[in-house]
C-alpha cells in the first residue's frame, strides 16, 4: 500500500530561533519580523519573511486607519447596492443578479478588514486561525468577483450585440452564478486544507493568502495553474468580450449613419429609442469602467504571485508586497459608486429611498411624453 501523498511545505526555520530576534544595523540592534512568535507560530509563515526588520508602529498604524476608511466606505456602498438592487422591483432583473454578486463579493472582502486592522494595531501575526479566516475570505472573494467580471462582460455583450435573442434570464443567470462558485470553490478549499498549498501571513505579517514562496513544485503547479485559471481566462473573457461590443456598437451607429443619409434624414432613431441606447452604453460603461478596475487593481497581485512561485523573490519585500493588497481593497471601495454615477435606475431608487444623499435623478420620460414633445416642437 503507497504511502499518502502530504503536502512537505517549508515546516522548520533553518536558523536557531534565538538568530530569529534581533539584527545589527549603524543604528543599533532593531526586530525582524517574527522575533516574538512561538515556534508553533513560525511553522506557518515562510522564512523568506523572517529575514526582513520589522516595520514601525507607526507603518501599522497607518495601514491600518488606511484600511478602515476603505472598509467604512466599501461597507456602506456594496451595503447599498444589496439592499437597493434586492428591494426595488425595476432592478430586480436577470442581470442585475450579477450585479449583486459582485457587490456580495466586495462587500466580502472589506468585512475581513478588523482582522488586519486587530493584527496591525498589535503589530503583527495573531495566530492561526485568524490567519485562515482572512485568507479564506480574499480567496472567495476574489476569484468569485473574477468570475462574476468575466460575466458581466458576456451579458453586456449579449444585450448589446443581440438585443432580441440576448436578453439574460432568470434560469440563465442564476445557472451562471452556479457555475461561478462552482469555478471557484476548489481555489478557496484547497489551500484551507493544505492537501494543497496553504494559506499563510505576508509582507508585515498582518494579513494572509496563499502561499507563494515556498519553494516546492507543488507551491510552482498550484501558482501557475491558478494563475492562468483565476487570471488569464477571466481576464481574457472581459477583453474579448468587450472589445465585441466596441466593435459592434461603431458598425452599427456606421450603418444606421449610412442609412440615414440615403433616406436623407438625420436620424433613424426615436426619442425613446435614443433614451434607451443612451441608458444601456451608460450601463455598458459603468461595467467596462468596473472590470477596468478589476484588472488593474488585482494584476499587481498576480505579478508578486508569480515572482514568488517562479522568480528572483528577492524582490519581494514586505512593504512592496503590501502595495499590491492595498490595490485589490480599492477596486471594493470604487465599484458600488461607479454604478450609482452610471446606473440610470440605481440612481433613480437611490433618490427615491434614500433622499438624504442628495442624488436628484428623474425618471426618463415616457412613450406619451417623448410623442407629446416631439408634436409640440413641431
Amino acid at each position: 500500500m503507497s504511502p499518502t501523498l502530504i503536502m512537505d511545505f517549508n515546516r522548520t526555520v533553518s536558523r536557531p530561533l534565538p538568530q530569529l530576534g534581533l539584527m545589527e544595523n549603524e543604528v543599533g540592534e532593531t526586530h525582524l519580523l517574527g522575533w516574538n512568535l512561538p515556534a508553533e507560530d513560525l511553522v506557518h509563515i515562510p522564512e523568506h519573511w523572517l529575514k526582513y526588520q520589522e516595520p514601525s508602529s507607526l507603518q501599522h498604524y497607518y495601514l491600518a486607519f488606511m484600511y478602515t476608511i476603505f472598509m467604512f466606505v466599501a461597507l456602506f456602498g456594496n451595503g447599498l447596492v444589496i439592499w437597493i438592487f434586492c428591494i426595488s422591483k425595476p432592478l430586480r432583473t436577470p442581470s442585475n443578479i450579477f450585479v449583486i454578486n459582485l457587490a456580495l463579493c466586495d462587500f466580502v472582502m472589506m468585512a475581513k478588514s478588523p482582522v488586519f486592522i486587530y493584527s496591525s494595531i498589535n503589530r503583527g501575526y495573531q495566530g492561526h486561525f485568524l490567519c485562515q479566516l482572512f485568507g479564506v475570505a480574499g480567496a472567495f472573494s476574489g476569484l468569485g468577483a473574477s468570475a462574476t467580471n468575466a460575466a458581466i462582460a458576456y451579458d453586456r455583450f449579449s444585450t448589446i450585440a443581440k438585443p432580441f435573442d440576448g436578453r439574460m434570464t432568470y434560469g440563465r443567470a442564476f445557472f451562471l452564478i452556479i457555475c461561478i462558485w462552482t469555478y471557484t470553490l476548489p481555489w478557496g478549499l484547497l489551500p484551507l486544507t493544505e492537501k494543497w498549498n496553504r494559506y499563510v501571513p505576508e509582507g508585515y505579517l498582518t494579513s494572509c493568502t496563499i502561499d507563494y514562496l515556498t519553494p516546492t513544485d507543488e507551491t510552482r503547479a498550484f501558482i501557475g495553474i491558478m494563475f492562468v485559471i483565476c487570471y488569464v481566462i477571466p481576464v481574457s473573457l472581459v477583453i474579448f468580450f468587450y472589445s465585441q461590443i466596441v466593435s459592434h456598437v461603431f458598425n452599427h451607429e456606421k450603418a444606421l449613419r449610412e442609412q440615414a443619409k440615403k433616406m436623407n434624414v438625420d436620424s433613424l432613431r426615436s426619442n425613446q429609442d435614443a433614451n434607451a441606447q443612451s441608458a444601456e452604453v451608460r450601463i455598458a460603461k459603468a461595467a467596462i469602467t468596473i472590470c477596468c478596475l478589476f484588472i488593474a487593481s488585482w494584476t499587481p497581485y498576480a505579478v508578486v504571485a508569480m515572482i514568488g512561485a517562479f522568480g528572483d523573490r528577492s524582490l519581494l519585500t514586505p512593504g512592496i508586497t503590501m502595495i499590491p493588497a492595498i490595490f485589490c481593497k480599492t477596486v471594493a471601495c470604487f465599484d458600488p459608486y461607479v454604478y450609482a454615477i452610471s446606473h440610470p435606475r440605481y440612481r433613480l431608487e437611490l433618490s427615491k429611498r434614500v433622499p438624504c444623499l442628495g442624488i436628484n435623478e428623474k425618471p426618463p420620460p415616457t412613450a406619451s411624453e417623448t410623442q407629446s414633445t416631439t408634436t409640440t416642437t413641431a
